[in-house]
């Protein structure tokens, strides 16, 4: 439950940063975001693919 209330307060301070920038720096760093989320998707998914070597 402490979790829940420490990530609901951690929404609220980026949502509050969200509303107060411009709406270029958001989609700057929205872009930033989707970028670093697909590399590792992309990397999650080639790394399961191999065989381990043990």
């Amino acid at each position: 439950m402490l979790f829940l209330v420490a990530a609901l307060m951690l929404f609220g301070v980026v949502l509050g940063t969200v509303a107060h920038a411009p709406l270029t720096v958001t989609a700057a760093l929205a872009a930033v975001i989707v970028v670093w989320l697909a590399v590792f998707a992309l990397r999650e998914r080639h790394g399961r693919r191999r065989p381990s070597a043990s």
